[in-house]
């Protein structure tokens, strides 16, 4: 904590926290968000660029063991990432049985830095070929990836609710977490890009921007190569962040109440409804950005390779990133003006008009941007971010109200359990985003015929429709269970009360018995 009494007033604004009354305090909030910092370095080269590691570096978007193509990268993601899903409620029940010294969710922070950054080294390595047991141990590797990092995921999110059960002070924690995250993720999927350009340049012709055949080869090396160097460095720079984050917090809700079982557990969700919402929510949207993920990094290097190709994508992301920080900032006056379920919904009825007004920007006739098409979908990517920032901490916000809203309604508190939904929901829709890329760029005309990377018209016809109207039905979608969703701040705060109330008559029972 700082020793300038202006810096230290202004944090604890920025947080909501007082000082010296016993909760969480600014030191403690910078931590947990530094560690989503280094979390977001090691998800996002996974969960962006393992899929354009094996396309484009291992060659399977052409060719692989089952003659599939890039369909069986795109099955590969979808089937590990949902399989993976189902395991986040086994791994909040665990979280809610933890009994350490240190509390049930920091300990995880510790235990698993060293183990998840490992397997995301592993998941680059550079003597991987298009072959069978390359296929066989990347699609293993990355299975284990996704247990291990599931296990420091859950208890990282469940931590907010743990160090505070203050909305007020959760949603601010959240706010600043969810920023440096989007930060973190925003300078992985900006560099990487550029880095990789970059090194195949020499591979590249100069006028058109695509490979030229004859440097195939040399081009695919330099790429697996490329991406090891840059999974070591992330993971070498994230490692401190996790253990810096275990050492900087503390969990001041928690429960003495023997640990619940995974079958008790799992009962405990079905109790709670607006948790169920929330997660439906949430993998209804799972496509709702596939444009600015892996759908648009092929997009920009095939489709716009005349026009920057895959430096085009940093920009692409650049744009979403104003919208949605921007948001973010505001999601507290939001919240207090229109509170979080339709702060929700009006920011994902704007990014849905705005993907709509994207959809007719292009050509199909000329299977290229209108005029003036292209500025309008800068505009419109600005505003696509808006709800990508309200969704990233409106969310992870109001799971932390369902946590109080089962403790109100069952008497049992299970921050693991319930934020191990929000770890399936980001799976299943990165899961969804990436199936859906693949699947857009193996529409795209590029197959064994035509391996150097240029489009047909039909191809580009069909990767602009799937990435953009997947998109708006994803935006459209995850709206309707939010209109059932009905913890408002003003029940929220009742809930808390009741709790605190409820405990406090309790242990007066308790001393007026043993009197």
């Amino acid at each position: 904590m700082s020793k300038h009494p202006k810096i230290n007033a202004f944090l604890h604004k920025l947080f909501g926290t007082t000082e010296g009354d016993g909760n969480m305090q600014p030191k403690e909030a910078i931590a947990y968000s530094v560690t989503g910092i280094g979390q977001n370095f090691i998800c996002t080269i996974i969960g962006s660029y393992l899929t354009v590691f094996m396309t484009d570096a291992l060659g399977f978007n052409i060719s692989n063991p089952f003659g599939l193509g890039a369909m069986a990268v795109a099955w590969l993601m979808l089937g590990t990432r949902i399989f993976d899903a189902f395991n986040d409620p086994i791994m909040g029940s665990i979280v809610d049985r933890t009994r350490t010294k240190w509390g049930k969710c920091r300990p995880y922070l510790k235990w698993m830095a060293l183990p998840i950054g490992i397997v995301t080294i592993l998941c680059f390595l550079p003597w991987f070929k298009n072959d069978v047991g390359s296929f066989a141990a990347i699609s293993i590797i990355y299975i284990i990836w996704s247990m291990v990092y599931t296990v420091a995921d859950v208890p990282y999110w469940g931590l907010s609710s743990a160090m505070t059960n203050d909305t007020t002070v959760r949603g601010n924690l959240l706010t600043v977490a969810r920023l440096a995250c989007t930060a973190a993720a925003g300078l992985v999927t900006i560099l990487v890009p550029q880095i990789t350009a970059g090194v195949t340049k020499k591979f590249r012709d100069p006028e058109t921007n695509l490979l030229i055949a004859e440097y195939a080869s040399q081009n695919a090396e330099t790429l697996r190569y490329t991406y090891f160097i840059i999974a070591i460095v992330l993971v070498v720079l994230s490692l401190p962040m996790f253990y810096y984050g275990f050492k900087n917090t503390k969990e001041y809700c928690q429960s003495d109440e023997n640990p619940p079982s995974l079958k008790h557990n799992l009962g405990l969700l079905f109790k709670n409804k607006q948790l169920l919402l929330i997660v439906l929510s949430g993998i209804l949207g799972g496509a709702r950005m596939v444009y600015t993920y892996t759908g648009g990094l092929y997009f920009c290097k095939y489709a716009l390779a005349s026009r920057g190709g895959e430096n085009l994508y940093g920009i692409l992301t650049m744009l979403v990133v104003p919208g949605g920080l921007i948001a973010s900032v505001l999601c507290p006056w939001l919240t207090k003006k229109f509170g979080k379920k339709w702060s929700f919904i009006g920011s994902h009825i704007i990014g849905a008009v705005a993907m709509v007004i994207m959809f007719f920007m292009w050509d199909f006739g000329a299977a290229d941007f209108r005029t003036g098409g292209i500025a309008v979908c800068v505009i419109c990517l600005i505003f696509v971010g808006i709800p990508q920032g309200i969704s990233n901490i409106m969310t992870y916000a109001m799971i932390g109200d369902t946590v109080d809203y089962l403790e109100w309604k069952t008497g049992e508190r299970a921050e693991g359990i319930c934020f191990a939904m929000q770890t399936l929901i980001n799976k299943v829709g990165m899961a969804i985003g990436a199936f859906i890329g693949v699947i857009a760029y193996g529409m795209s005309g590029i197959s064994a015929d035509n391996p150097m990377g240029s489009m047909t018209s039909d191809g580009l016809n069909k990767m602009w429709l799937m990435l953009v109207l997947s998109g708006v039905v994803s935006f459209i979608a995850c709206i309707i269970p939010m209109l059932f969703y009905n913890i408002t701040e003003k029940r929220q705060r009742q809930m808390v009360q009741e709790i605190a109330e409820r405990k406090a008559a309790a242990e007066a029972a308790t001393v007026t018995a043993e009197a």
